[in-house]
């Protein structure tokens, strides 16, 4: 089996997401390797509504896979700004690109210092065992 990536430049949660801070202040959330490895074929994506106001912890969408169905949990307080529509015709890009094509919406953060509370790539690795 091949290693997973997590790329370094990437916020992580303990949920197994990952957010990526934008050049605007907004960040762009999705669901690490391990993740998408731990799920299988995901074959529905449900995600949050543009516009949606959603708060750290807080369930606002779920990824279906072959084998289960798994909350996402949004890592920050803050306003959803995009989603990933292209997930709704082609799920499997979470499997294929989960740090890129793969990836689930965009958030503006209620506050940016916020990020500072969440994992870096050491942290991520260590709490995956």
């Amino acid at each position: 089996m091949s290693e997973l990536e997590y790329p370094e430049d990437l916020r992580y949660t303990a949920e197994h997401e990952w957010v990526r801070e934008g050049d605007d202040g907004v960040v762009r959330i999705g669901i690490t390797s391990f993740a998408q490895d731990s799920l299988g074929d995901v074959v529905y994506v449900s995600l949050p509504a543009v516009g949606d106001t959603v708060s750290s912890g807080d369930s606002c969408g779920e990824v279906e896979s072959t084998k289960s169905v798994s909350d996402l949990y949004a890592p920050l307080d803050g306003e959803v700004t995009a989603v990933n529509s292209a997930l709704e015709s082609t799920p499997e890009l979470v499997n294929t690109d989960p740090y890129g094509e793969g990836w689930m919406y965009e958030l503006r953060p209620g506050d940016t210092g916020s990020l500072e509370g969440l994992l870096d790539v050491t942290a991520y690795r260590a709490q995956l065992g």
